[in-house]
């Protein structure tokens, strides 16, 4: 697995462009090899994506606020196509109305993803999490 590599695009109906665009630059300029699907991308496109890339992790946004229907059975399906060890990251507006961010965060980790953002973030904090669960990750 290239550690370097990671996809990054916005689920399902949601055609929110300018964070992903973003998300693109950042990780790019630290030093992440970028697979942008961009906006609208099933998980199918996800995982081929992450297949043919051989991709360290798959960083998921949505705004639109259907992040939960979205996402649902992710991690499954990942692992149907061997990609047990994948790191799975998602963050933005992920849920209609006003939940605590700390339901919205377990209810992304009870689905299988690794870490879970809030819309306002840190992006240096998020590279440095990365670069450690990818790291951690690669050991036997």
């Amino acid at each position: 697995m290239n550690p370097q590599n990671i996809v990054l695009g916005v689920i399902g109906a949601d055609c929110h462009s300018v964070g992903n665009k973003i998300l693109d630059a950042y990780f790019s300029e630290a030093g992440f090899h970028v697979t942008n699907l961009g906006v609208m991308v099933s998980q199918e496109e996800f995982i081929d994506a992450a297949v043919e890339t051989d991709a360290a992790a798959i960083l998921v946004s949505s705004l639109y606020g259907h992040g939960e229907i979205d996402c649902e059975g992710l991690r499954a399906k990942c692992i149907e196509r061997g990609l047990d060890r994948i790191l799975l990251y998602v963050g933005g507006n992920l849920v209609v109305g006003k939940t605590p961010y700390e339901e919205v965060e377990k209810k992304f980790l009870d689905m299988g993803f690794n870490r879970v953002f809030r819309p306002q973030v840190d992006l240096a904090e998020v590279v440095k999490m990365l670069k450690a669960d990818i790291a951690a990750a690669s050991r036997p």
